[in-house]
């Protein structure tokens, strides 16, 4: 579907602020750096944004809405491929480490990980968003594994909520590392580690029953 002038403007403007923050952190872009480079006037952005926790607020809901969809992807083909829960969260991770690492260009960041390191920039409301992001995230894979503690008895006790913070926890460090030393595949490999452990720790030894 065709984007109207006004909300064209708006994706512009929010494209180039995420590059700008990811690169360098929220503090140190400016509105009039976006202005330039997005090629409109003061009185152009703020139309769109009033201020500068506004234009953080919606790039957060961007990213937000932009990670649910791919997630949703990766992890719905995953069951497809798999109709057991273990084996398609197995085939969904092994699938999200294979986009990872096919990424093009400079590998991104993560603007809740440069949220968190800046918060004292955000009001109130910003910082919600961004702690429901990371709930959201442990809801998500949560639900998940408590499908597949249903039907695979874990070799070790388990909180799936726990669990579900690693996840979140490798995506992000992943993130943060393969950034900090241009190395693309720190994140794919790290995935790849967490999906053994998951194996190991809901698939049985060899000779046991299910």
């Amino acid at each position: 579907m065709k984007m109207g002038r006004g909300e064209a403007t708006r994706e512009r403007i929010l494209a180039i602020a995420e590059s700008a923050v990811l690169a360098k952190g929220f503090g140190a872009t400016s509105i009039e750096e976006l202005i330039a480079e997005a090629g409109i006037t003061k009185s152009g952005f703020f139309y769109h944004f009033h201020d500068k926790n506004v234009l953080a607020r919606a790039l957060l809901e961007r990213y937000m809405e932009r990670e649910d969809a791919l997630l949703d992807d990766i992890f719905s083909r995953g069951r497809e491929l798999a109709g057991d829960p273990l084996h398609g969260f197995l085939a969904g991770l092994k699938l999200l480490a294979e986009t990872m690492s096919d990424l093009p260009g400079d590998y991104p960041g993560c603007l809740v990980a440069t949220y968190c390191y800046q918060e004292r920039l955000f009001d109130r409301d910003v910082r919600e968003l961004n702690r429901h992001i990371v709930l959201q995230w442990r809801a998500r894979f949560s639900a998940i594994l408590d499908e597949i503690v249903v039907q695979h008895a874990p070799r070790e006790p388990v909180d799936t909520e726990v669990l579900a913070d690693m996840v979140s926890t490798i995506i992000e460090g992943g993130l943060v590392l393969s950034r900090a030393t241009g190395d693309p595949q720190i994140l794919p490999t790290q995935l790849m580690l967490l999906r053994h452990y998951i194996q190991l720790l809901f698939e049985p030894k060899a000779g046991e029953l299910h």
